[in-house]
């Protein structure tokens, strides 16, 4: 299999910051449906569980490891951002996050830390979070002050290949009706300073006050994407379009479109799931485009709508039914195994049946909100909260 992008996607986001035209693309240089997935750990006190300034110490203690390149810091110390290598099924992914996930782990117990792997952190605060001392996320505080200090959150990115511009435009176009589905079924921040919020996702609150976030507009093309990006390229706006931070995006060096929206989740199992679920998804929308027909469009108050009630009420959202027009509310679950039923055949032709299963244990079960809520409610005591996540999080490194 051709790659269509480095081992690391987070090495070659890294390497494209030097400059590059925004019209150069990796569309089509590889294989279709390929896919890529990162993941932000919180590192933790082993003791209190509170958030803990290590980065710098856990990539020194990883240094020539084969898997180092596929590791990185992010904006706070407290935050380990991982990588996979290109994967062609959601097997591959599974196989990969558990690998990453025993090794971080493994380095974390070494130097008495644990690993977890949610929204937000349930009691930490961003105050005492330093930032990163690379030149990238000195210049992010320096703009955006207390917006980028206060972004304290974990999120999942999911990138799926598509083989063509035009196309991935399109794709992106069609599946900000699905955003906010995968946002309840994702949704993993319901606590934030020690307090429950009352909402699924708190992370989705606080990134909101990010510039460049939230979903995309619709564009007509490939060239009305290049002409936007390159606008606020040439003013000076934005270093490159990875400072754009939509809820889902095309990545023209990655030749992917990048889904975003996600929380950070505890069970790998589920974060397979989801990509699983994201695969077939794009190539839904991938094979409509093929045969000519119309990716219907929403109003973006509408979308926006659904997101809004999403991140409120995970699972239990009572979103509009904009796909079929009806003018009733319908629950998560309703409109998720709806869709599941028109994604069996592209999961069965991707291989991804059984992993595609894990979204029927999020409905079941419930996500990550509703474990940490019930941990929670047993006892008041958010201490345990965390403690549950990193548990989860690192019981999870066990091969399947």
């Amino acid at each position: 299999m051709k790659q269509i992008y480095p081992p690391s996607i987070t090495a070659e986001r890294e390497s494209f910051a030097a400059g590059g035209s925004v019209l150069d693309h990796s569309f089509g240089e590889g294989d279709p449906y390929t896919l890529g997935v990162e993941e932000e750990y919180m590192l933790l006190d082993s003791k209190t569980f509170d958030l803990v300034q290590h980065i710098d110490t856990f990539l020194a203690a990883v240094a020539g490891h084969e898997l180092e390149a596929q590791m990185k810091a992010e904006l706070m110390q407290s935050v380990l951002e991982i990588a996979t290598p290109v994967c062609r099924t959601p097997a591959d992914v599974d196989q990969e996050l558990r690998k990453l996930r025993e090794y971080v782990t493994s380095v974390a117990a070494e130097k008495s830390l644990r690993v977890g792997s949610a929204g937000t952190h349930p009691f930490s605060l961003f105050e005492s979070q330093r930032i990163t001392a690379r030149d990238r996320y000195r210049s992010l505080v320096d703009q955006m002050q207390y917006v980028a200090r206060r972004e304290l959150i974990f999120g999942l990115h999911i990138h799926v290949a598509v083989d063509d511009p035009e196309k991935a435009i399109q794709v992106v176009n069609g599946l900000l009706v699905e955003l906010p589905v995968l946002l309840a079924l994702s949704a993993s921040s319901p606590f934030w300073r020690g307090e429950p919020t009352g909402l699924s996702s708190t992370r989705q609150m606080v990134f909101a006050a990010f510039p460049r976030s939230g979903p995309p507009p619709r564009f007509r093309d490939y060239e009305d994407y290049a002409e936007v990006v390159g606008q606020l390229e040439k003013t000076g706006c934005i270093a490159d379009y990875t400072h754009i931070w939509w809820d889902i995006r095309p990545h023209p060096k990655l030749g992917t479109v990048e889904v975003r929206i996600c929380d950070a989740v505890t069970r790998v199992e589920h974060a397979v799931a989801l990509a699983a679920y994201c695969q077939a998804l794009v190539k839904l929308y991938c094979e409509r485009f093929d045969s000519g027909e119309e990716i219907p469009s929403f109003h973006r108050i509408l979308t926006t709508e659904n997101k809004w009630l999403a991140a409120r009420y995970g699972l239990e959202a009572p979103l509009m039914d904009l796909v079929t027009g009806r003018r009733n509310r319908v629950p998560v679950p309703q409109l998720v195994r709806r869709r599941l039923k028109e994604l069996e055949p592209h999961a069965r032709e991707l291989g991804s049946e059984s992993e595609l299963e894990g979204i029927q244990d999020i409905l079941s079960k419930g996500n990550g909100a509703d474990r940490q809520l019930r941990v929670f409610n047993a006892n008041r005591d958010v201490t345990e909260v965390v403690r549950e996540i990193a548990d989860a999080t690192e019981a999870a490194a066990v091969p399947a």
